[in-house]
């Protein structure tokens, strides 16, 4: 197998090079959910569109994001930290460094009826940093950062953003237990072009699925924070198109303006 890095565009300049490729099995997108669902609604306007432009072939994984605060922030737990904002409106600030913590945000403050400033930071460590320093009341992070600043006692999370509790981190709540549907993850999946034939299709959605059964697969998949997720193509395919909705829906409640 030879893999070829390609970035740019939030990954879209890769997914129009394996869309204008055979659909023969030979060229395939390891694909995160930005080229797959989100850009339609983060980006003005893509050159393709991730439901008709894809064959899905299967789920890999999915990490999701965590509510961090200060080490010594008063707030202990999700409720004490919405009762703290709740009483302190439009002085709370969140520093975010993505796309997807800054929707966190916005989503933090319909679900937890809050109002908090988001401020832009160029990347998720220099969003960190501010709030280790209290300049700046939390963020969201993705799991694996926040594990590594939860264990070197400088932050302290109080809830991810997925609607079940991750089992890397199980003593950690899920915020969709105090805020029902707050779910915002990132994901990961395996496409070809439109057009793949079916059982070239199912055949390597088999293997990826043995793969990710394996010790050895879902050790390095928890080294770096993400759980396995398995789908069939089918199952993939309804997944994309709600995904597809959700994150038009979720950048249009939080008046996030497309770049």
């Amino acid at each position: 197998m030879l893999l070829k890095t390609n970035l740019g565009a939030g990954g879209s300049i890769a997914a129009m090079e394996v869309i204008r490729s055979a659909p023969d099995g030979y060229t395939l997108l390891f694909s995160s959910n930005s080229a797959a669902a989100s850009n339609v609604a983060l980006l003005k306007s893509i050159p393709y569109d991730p439901l008709k432009d894809f064959s899905p072939i299967a789920a890999v994984g999915e990490n999701m994001l965590v509510l961090m605060v200060k080490a010594d922030h008063p707030a202990k737990n999700i409720q004490e930290f919405i009762q703290y904002a709740t009483q302190r409106p439009g002085k709370v600030n969140a520093s975010y460094g993505s796309s997807s913590s800054q929707v966190s945000i916005a989503v933090l403050n319909k679900l937890g009826k809050v109002d908090s400033l988001g401020v832009a930071y160029k990347g998720i460590p220099l969003a960190m940093n501010d709030v280790m320093a209290g300049v700046v009341d939390y963020t969201f992070v993705d799991l694996g950062n926040s594990m590594a600043q939860a264990k070197g006692g400088k932050l302290r999370p109080l809830g991810i953003t997925a609607l079940k509790r991750s089992p890397l981190v199980p003593d950690w709540p899920s915020l969709a237990e105090s805020m029902p549907v707050f779910d915002i993850t990132a994901w990961f999946a395996l496409l070809g072009p439109a057009g793949m034939p079916k059982d070239v299709v199912d055949k390597l959605n088999a293997t990826m699925g043995q793969a990710l059964k394996t010790k050895e697969s879902q050790d390095k998949l928890s080294n770096i924070c993400i759980q396995a997720m398995v789908m069939t193509p089918d199952q993939l395919k309804t997944f994309m198109g709600s995904e597809v909705n959700k994150w038009t829906r979720l950048v249009k409640e939080a008046n996030i303006q497309p770049e």
